[in-house]
């Protein structure tokens, strides 16, 4: 007859695999180098740019890896959840044995031991130990929570000790590690990045996402209302404001301008301020020249608007705006597209490149015609995020800060003061313990004992 192991021993051997310190340092060396990768390597890359840095092969095998996006990959994820895992059981298997020393109501303490510490200090004092007891513990109420008086023949022991949940403070740090590991899958796994051009006065309520192209619904949408630049000296860009609206329902609830690092916020989204763009011209002010007199007018024209062309020449209207104007296969450059009326009722297709102002010379017609002073209507480039693990990571940074500080500057110290009655003198001595810090308890041991030195040579004078 077998006898069948029991389930705790069949997963033993994985609880001690995630409780092993081995483990821990394993994880977080992958992480460490993952992390150096991801710095090496751009993440989030257009695929050509990936091509042309790492040819085919390279990007195949790194596509398959996910090295252009691992921080959202399954393997780094399962890393963030294996370190997770190996933080908890650490934390159980060690806590066990914390907890028993956190919540005793009696806690045991030997004599022998604190008389065996360094820091131990003696002196005598001609009080009875009976006036002492009282004067001793008195005094100690202020510097420790706990106290017990013993009997100790003629004379006795005080002990006394605090700061017992200070050995937890470890155990805030792991929790704040966990804190911010589920900070990381939430955001990983919730959150999104992208982008939209928007041009002014239109609306949009979905962006492509960065990492998948991807279309991702907002649940509202945002209306670019206006969209201003203002330059340097030299031609660059010194601010550019986008005034945004945001519609629930096609009625407004917000209205906001947003610069580059004053980002509009609603809902868990952030919409920041990118980039810009010309999305299109509203118009220009167009030049009439006689090919006769040489005499130029000129005559401000929106996009679409018919335009009288002077000494009763017939209309103009601009057609439309064109980034690039294509000429006998080379780019002029931009410009617009119109159309010449003349009072007999010909028309003709005008080509208006805004670098060549006398482009339409070649026409040979009776007016040449110009464009300058383009009035652009522009389009704000919004990068959107959503991250709602946010406030979890705020929670862990908090956690491990107070964590940190009761670990490294708190700890449990126990004290004992001991009175033996001789003949014309009680012989006192008083040691600590403390799991922290042996070299603060020593110096507090010193000063504790210097004052009761003086506390009981002050009462034998009073």
């Amino acid at each position: 007859m077998t006898t069948g192991k029991g389930a705790s021993d069949l997963f033993k051997p994985v609880r001690d695999l995630l409780a092993s310190v081995k483990l821990t340092v394993v994880v977080l060396i992958c992480l460490a180098l993952t992390s150096i990768i991801g710095t090496l390597i751009p993440q989030n890359e257009s695929p050509s740019a990936y091509l042309r840095a790492y040819g085919e092969l390279w990007y195949r095998v790194f596509f398959i890896l996910d090295i252009f996006d691992m921080y959202h990959s399954w393997w780094f994820r399962l890393l963030l959840v294996i370190l997770g895992a190996n933080v908890v059981f650490c934390s159980i298997d060690r806590l066990s044995s914390t907890w028993k020393i956190i919540i005793t109501r009696n806690p045991v303490f030997h004599a022998s031991r604190f008389q065996r510490q360094p820091n131990r200090r003696e002196f005598s004092s001609p009080l009875p130990a009976q006036a002492l007891q009282t004067l001793y513990a008195d005094f100690i109420k202020p510097f420790f929570r706990f106290r017990r008086i013993e009997p100790d023949g003629q004379g006795f022991r005080i002990f006394a000790e605090k700061g017992r949940w200070t050995r937890l403070g470890v155990y805030g740090v792991h929790l704040s590690v966990l804190v911010l590991l589920l900070g990381g899958v939430v955001g990983s796994f919730l959150g999104f990045e992208g982008f939209v051009n928007l041009p002014e006065g239109e609306t949009a309520d979905a962006i492509r996402l960065r990492h998948t192209g991807q279309i991702q619904p907002l649940g509202f949408s945002i209306r670019c209302d206006d969209f201003d630049v203002s330059f340097y000296d030299t031609g660059a860009p010194k601010e550019y404001r986008s005034r945004l609206t945001v519609l629930e329902n096609g009625q407004p609830v917000r209205q906001q301008d947003i610069l580059v690092n004053e980002p509009l916020r609603y809902g868990g989204i952030n919409i920041f301020q990118s980039s810009y763009g010309v999305a299109s011209a509203k118009g220009a002010t167009l030049q009439f020249q006689s090919a006769e007199s040489k005499m130029v007018y000129t005559v401000p024209a929106a996009l679409g608007q018919r335009v009288n062309v002077p000494e009763n020449g017939g209309t103009f209207v601009i057609d439309g705006y064109r980034n690039a104007i294509p000429f006998r296969g080379r780019n002029i450059g931009e410009g617009f597209v119109g159309t010449l009326e003349t009072p007999d009722g010909r028309t003709t297709q005008v080509v208006l490149p805004l670098r060549f102002s006398d482009f339409d010379r070649m026409r040979n017609g009776q007016w040449v015609i110009s464009a300058i002073d383009p009035q652009y209507r522009f389009y704000t480039g919004l990068q959107v995020t959503k991250d709602p693990s946010v406030g979890i990571v705020y929670t862990g940074f908090l956690l491990m800060i107070i964590g940190c500080f009761v670990t490294f500057f708190t700890s449990h110290q126990r004290l004992c003061i001991a009175v033996a009655q001789t003949e014309h003198r009680c012989v006192v001595w008083v040691a600590g313990i403390t799991n922290k810090n042996p070299l603060g308890m020593e110096k507090k041991m010193e000063m504790i004992a210097e004052k009761l030195e003086r506390l009981s040579q002050h009462n034998q004078e009073g």
